[in-house]
């Protein structure tokens, strides 16, 4: 099969599309024929060597960590899935491997993709949206309480302030100009452009606050909050009694791949409660142009490799 690998870190370069065997596959596992491969700002951390002391892979290594394909075979105690059936999925990191023609994933890992998108949006959606999951998960939002939301316009942030309004939340978030309005359309009740104005000039009294983004950001955050509010990292975790200091909560959230999550994101796309961002398609053998274009930033939206034809 074909497979885009790195024999060693650097630069996009090192992105090479190679002949490899197929994955090997357990009782418990599935082997999904690829269709579209999501790509993610991790990917080229990972790439680049930026990520190496905080998660080891063997090499060579092939990239990607989500994707949306058909079953080509189950393992023999695999219960509920069968050949032919379209999954996405979010192989956990010790395996990954989706920037190739197939991929080994454990069972729990996958869902049916949802019905009424293509393969290679279902592909950019298993991350991020897990992502913002358990980040609203860790946020507990009731009903009419206000949460905040960092990077509204990105994966994350997007899927995270649609599933903050289904629970009954009002919800902030902060975005560039262009993407203001938007972001607006997937029903954030205050839209903040953060290069016309200071987030933490504006909001107060939040009972959550989503943090996509780290660094300055999260420390401008903790004024945001009420007294025993909490802050949900899904980038760094907090300095060690920030929190305390600030008369708030704080957790970190570590995204794991759950299929069952996967099935009710499924459902909320094909009811139409749920809308995923544009999606940018290119063909598997541009995988570097597509890395050194997410590291300039100049990719709108999603992206998705485009592996084979279904």
């Amino acid at each position: 099969m074909k497979a885009i690998r790195i024999h060693h870190y650097g630069p996009p370069s090192v992105l090479t599309l190679e002949d490899v065997a197929l994955p090997h596959y357990t009782g418990g596992d599935v082997l999904i024929r690829v269709a579209a491969s999501g790509v993610n700002p991790i990917d080229w951390k990972i790439r680049s060597g930026n990520m190496a002391q905080a998660m080891h892979f063997p090499m060579p290594l092939t990239l990607g960590w989500e994707c949306a394909g058909t079953i080509d075979a189950v393992g023999h105690i695999v219960t509920g899935f069968k050949p032919g059936d379209r999954v996405f999925t979010m192989p956990e990191f010790a395996r990954g491997g989706t920037y190739a023609e197939y991929v080994a994933v454990d069972a729990t890992q996958i869902a049916l993709m949802p019905r009424t998108v293509s393969f290679s949006v279902a592909a950019t959606l298993p991350m991020t949206a897990q992502a913002a999951w358990s980040a609203i998960e860790a946020a507990a939002l009731q009903p009419g309480q206000q949460v905040l939301i960092h990077g509204g316009a990105g994966g994350v942030g997007s899927i995270a302030i649609q599933l903050a309004k289904l629970k009954g939340a009002h919800v902030t978030t902060t975005v560039s100009t262009r993407d203001v309005d938007r972001t607006r359309a997937l029903g954030a009740d205050v839209v903040i452009d953060y290069s016309a104005m200071n987030f933490a000039d504006q909001v107060r009294q939040m009972d959550a606050v989503v943090d996509t983004i780290g660094g300055a950001t999260q420390e401008a955050s903790w004024g945001t909050l009420k007294p025993g509010g909490i802050l949900v990292s899904l980038t760094q975790p907090a300095p060690r009694g920030r929190a305390e200091a600030a008369g708030v909560r704080t957790t970190q959230v570590m995204t794991q791949a759950r299929g069952e999550v996967l099935k009710e994101i499924a459902a909320l796309v094909d009811a139409g409660q749920l809308l995923p961002l544009a999606c940018q398609i290119y063909p598997l053998s541009d995988a570097a142009y597509v890395h050194e274009s997410g590291e300039a930033a100049s990719l709108v939206g999603r992206t998705a490799l485009h592996v084979a034809h279904d």
